[in-house]
């Protein structure tokens, strides 16, 4: 868990599959990662300071953060006193599906985006704060349902959706690359391997992939096998065998990854989506 003064408060409310945080954090908070979820936070105290979309940006409390899916960031406090946030994690398929009875379109994958990663709008941001309270603190059906009625409504102004052959960001063949990481991330893949199937050298691959997706294709993988770990995890599998099937060399590798994103380790994740409990500490890594 967190040292140094730093928390984490995390819940899932299971019938969404949203998931709600509360945490602080003094110094470092968290390493470039992303997440399949569209994120809609806002700063409670201190300053909140963060890369996303190769920009730094420091918010204030009030301030409303908004990250499309896919889109890498890490965060750190440059103040000591640390900063405190808010966050909801919209699962893209759920978004989808509000979005689209409102007639709005599909803006959950990563074709969508927000006009600005921070955002004034303070009924924004009163908004994602009462759905958060809403979800986090279990306040009932009808009152959480409401409470994301009214965030997608104010979320909608802020959204705008461009089809992938518009954002010409990926040519087609790093689209190729990234399909096949997709489709072997549990294997050892090699940058000699991918250097093959795209027919050049691995230098210019990297450098084409970077400027494709905004990381190398290593660090993409990463992600993605966090990710993923996520949804095995949420659903209950014990983190050895999820560390197996989406490709890390062992349960300690998984970790130390996962800790280093989210700032709390696989096991208390999986707890505290599931409630599932160990019978001995050596999972707890």
């Amino acid at each position: 868990m967190p040292a140094n003064n730093d928390w984490v408060d995390f819940r899932r409310d299971d019938e969404t599959g949203i998931e709600s945080v509360n945490a602080h954090f003094r110094g470092h908070a968290y390493d470039p990662h992303d997440h399949d979820e569209l994120l809609v936070g806002v700063t409670q105290q201190g300053l909140q300071r963060f890369n996303c979309h190769r920009a730094l940006h420091t918010s204030t409390p009030g301030r409303a953060i908004l990250i499309e899916p896919g889109a890498v960031h890490d965060g750190h406090a440059p103040n000591e006193e640390g900063f405190t946030y808010t966050m909801l994690y919209l699962p893209q398929r759920w978004v989808a599906e509000m979005m689209q009875r409102r007639g709005l379109g599909d803006i959950s994958h990563i074709e969508g985006a927000f006009r600005h990663t921070l955002n004034d709008d303070a009924l924004l941001a009163s908004a994602i704060q009462q759905a958060w309270f809403s979800v986090h603190h279990s306040e009932g059906r009808l009152a959480r349902d409401q409470s994301l009625d009214h965030l997608m409504t104010m979320l909608s102004r802020h959204l705008e959706t461009r089809s992938s052959a518009q954002s010409g960001a990926a040519t087609q063949q790093m689209q190729r690359l990234r399909d096949y990481l997709h489709d072997f991330m549990a294997q050892d893949i090699g940058l000699d391997e991918l250097s093959r199937l795209a027919g050049i050298d691995r230098f210019k691959l990297t450098r084409q992939f970077k400027q494709a997706f905004g990381q190398s294709p290593h660090a993409y993988l990463v992600r993605l096998r966090l990710r993923s770990a996520r949804v095995l995890l949420a659903q209950g599998i014990e983190p050895v065998q999820v560390a197996a099937q989406v490709g890390f060399a062992d349960q300690s590798h998984l970790g130390r990854w996962f800790q280093r994103a989210y700032r709390m380790t696989p096991a208390s994740y999986q707890r505290q989506c599931t409630n599932v409990l160990y019978p001995t500490p050596a999972t707890l890594r």
